[in-house]
C-alpha cells in the first residue's frame, strides 16, 4: 500500500528529526529558556501507542502548528504553552487549546465526571474556572507527560504557509477516518484514551486531531518535510 510506505517515510524522517533533537521532550521538562524556533510543527507521540504497520515504536496522536492565519504573531513555545497549562496551579484554559478540550472530554467520559460547561465558548466567571480546575488538571498532567518532537518552518503567518502545509498533510496521512479495518495504519489501541472521547472524528481517526482528517494527502509533503529536517 502506498500510503503504509509513505506512513514509514514519514516516521524515518521523524527517526532522523529525533536524533537532530537529542530526543523528544515532554511539557513536564521544557521551558521558555530552551532554544526553540520561533515558528514550526510539532508532533506529540503518546505512551502505550505503538505503530504497527509503519514499523516499531509509538505513533503520532496529535499534530499541530501556529500563525496560519495572517498578521498572527504566536511563536511555538507560546502554542507549546497553551496545551502545557500553568505550571504554578497545574491547571490551564481549554478554551486557548483545542487539544485540551478534546483530552478533557475523554478524560469526562472514561472516568464517569461531570462538567457542564466544558467545552462551552465565551467568557465565564472564576467560580465557573474554580469548578473546571480539577479537569484542567487532569488535562494537563496527561498532556505534559506526552513526548513531542518539532520541526523549524519559518515562514509569513497564512494559511498557505509552510507550517500549514506541513501540519494537514501529516494529519491526513496518518488519519484512519472512515477507512476500512484492512485499510488502516497504526490503529489506536484499546485502551487509548481518546477511544472515550464524544468526537467521532477523534475516535475513528486514532489523533487528537479533527480538521483534515478526512482530506487527501500530497506526498511531495514528505520531500519538504526531509529538507526542513536537514536543515536543523
Amino acid at each position: 500500500m502506498d500510503r503504509t510506505n509513505d506512513a514509514r517515510q514519514f516516521y524515518e524522517i521523524l527517526s532522523s528529526l529525533d536524533k537532530r533533537l537529542a530526543g523528544p521532550r515532554t511539557l513536564n521538562d521544557c521551558t521558555g529558556r530552551m532554544s526553540w524556533p520561533k515558528q514550526g510543527v510539532y508532533f506529540f507521540l503518546e505512551t502505550g501507542e505503538q505503530r504497527c504497520q509503519s514499523g516499531a515504536g509509538l505513533r503520532v496522536v496529535r499534530v499541530g502548528t501556529h500563525a496560519v492565519s495572517r498578521g498572527s504573531k504566536t511563536t511555538l513555545w507560546k502554542r507549546l504553552v497553551n496545551h502545557r497549562g500553568t505550571l504554578s496551579t497545574g491547571g490551564g484554559n481549554h478554551r486557548g487549546s483545542v487539544f485540551r478540550l478534546l483530552v478533557g472530554l475523554a478524560i469526562l467520559k472514561r472516568d464517569g465526571l461531570s462538567c457542564p460547561t466544558w467545552g462551552q465558548r465565551g467568557s465565564f466567571s472564576g467560580e465557573i474556572r474554580e469548578k473546571e480546575h480539577p479537569i484542567e488538571c487532569l488535562v494537563s498532567k496527561h498532556i505534559r507527560s506526552m513526548p513531542f518532537l518539532w520541526i523549524q518552518a519559518e515562514d509569513a503567518p497564512s494559511p498557505s504557509s509552510i507550517r500549514a502545509y506541513i501540519e494537514r498533510n501529516s494529519i491526513t496521512l496518518l488519519s484512519n477516518h472512515k477507512k476500512a479495518v484492512e485499510l488502516q495504519i497504526d490503529p489506536p489501541s484499546s485502551n487509548w484514551l481518546g477511544n472515550f472521547c464524544c468526537k467521532e472524528k477523534i475516535r475513528s481517526s486514532g489523533l487528537w486531531n479533527s480538521n483534515h482528517v478526512d482530506e487527501d494527502y500530497d506526498t511531495d509533503f514528505l520531500g519538504v518535510m526531509s529538507e526542513l529536517v536537514e536543515q536543523m
